[in-house]
């Protein structure tokens, strides 16, 4: 994952971005949630590395999830919570997309 593809998503060092694709993600990460984003959920973890400006060893890379780094953390705990597989539309699946 690149700092400019977070970044053109709209998960900046300012906050996110009115009318972007991070705006979207949050409202409707809102609207499933009963109104609230939660911590851990996909919209604050890329806010959290948008704010940050750097995405440089999170491990979500072009070819994939790196072992022993905290995607792989979040991926094996996102996994656990749902029976062994990680859920389209989750954390981290999302995360790893863009």
């Amino acid at each position: 994952m690149s700092d400019r593809n977070v970044h053109n998503a709209g998960f900046t060092s300012s906050g996110i971005a009115r009318g972007s694709l991070a705006s979207s993600m949050m409202s409707q990460e809102a609207k499933s949630s009963g109104g609230g984003v939660h911590s851990g959920g996909p919209t604050s973890t890329l806010q959290e590395m948008g704010a940050r400006g750097s995405t440089h060893s999170t491990g979500f890379t072009s070819s994939g999830i790196s072992g022993g780094s905290q995607a792989a953390h979040m991926m094996s705990q996102e996994a656990r919570s749902h029976g062994g597989g990680t859920p389209r539309g989750g954390t981290t699946s999302t995360v790893q997309s863009i």
